[in-house]
């Protein structure tokens, strides 16, 4: 009997824990906005190291949140004005495995370092226009307004 308890509350804590990750990305979806791709965590194996995660437009930034964690706060944080695609590629060697096939890797470079992250090629549309869409000038910039002066009737 006292082995089925303990059984029994694994399998609660199991399912417990199950619902939190899948209700967690309830709620970041919920907003809108989002999308589906993959970020790699790590290169110490070729072809290795990628996460699935869920991508979330907020103004001028994509938050980056791996998929399978109960962190609310993001992995990363790309911001529009200091982020440039470098290369695009389709998946190779190991990554044919672990990615669908129509999907495309993108090499992206920011100010602090560089990153890959991998997309729909439909998605990788969409991101790419987002990613063009940002006003022009340097970030934070506001272009001035005209001044407009009254006319004078003269006589």
């Amino acid at each position: 009997m006292r082995v089925l308890e303990v059984f029994g509350i694994c399998v609660g804590a199991l399912l417990l824990v199950l619902f939190a990750v899948f209700f967690r990305r309830r709620l970041l979806m919920l907003g809108g906005g989002t999308i589906r791709l993959q970020i790699r965590v790590t290169t110490l194996v070729p072809g290795r190291g990628w996460s699935p995660a869920i991508g979330q437009f907020a103004g001028g930034t994509l938050r980056i949140h791996r998929m399978f964690s109960f962190a609310f706060r993001p992995k990363r944080i790309l911001d529009r004005a200091t982020t440039v695609v470098e290369s695009r590629r389709p998946p190779e060697g190991p990554e044919r495995l672990t990615m669908p096939g129509h999907w495309v890797i993108l090499r992206l470079a920011t100010t602090l370092d560089e990153i890959e992250i991998a997309m729909a090629e439909s998605t990788v549309t969409g991101f790419l226009s987002w990613l063009e869409a940002g006003p022009p000038g340097p970030p934070g910039s506001v272009a001035p307004r005209p001044v407009i002066q009254p006319r004078t009737i003269e006589p």
